[in-house]
């Protein structure tokens, strides 16, 4: 599968497993110094901070927002 944008250009020719274990970093537009602030959190990979119960939280709500007309 190919990631393009998502990730930043070193982990583009990763697997999604790679990337799972990787550091919050390797998603573009995300820094090492990010990974400091998020490690203060308990996110210490991508797959921590896909599910970490808040920003799943925050996804949800973008989805349904729209529905809630």
């Amino acid at each position: 599968m190919k990631f393009g944008k998502l990730v930043d250009k070193a982990w583009e020719d990763k697997s999604a497993a790679e990337i799972l274990a990787a550091p919050p970093s390797a998603l573009e537009g995300l820094t090492e110094k990010h990974d400091q602030v998020l490690a203060g959190l308990g996110i210490k990979t991508v797959a921590d901070l896909g599910n970490w119960k808040y920003a799943q939280r925050a996804a949800a709500l973008v989805a349904l927002g729209p529905l809630d007309k």
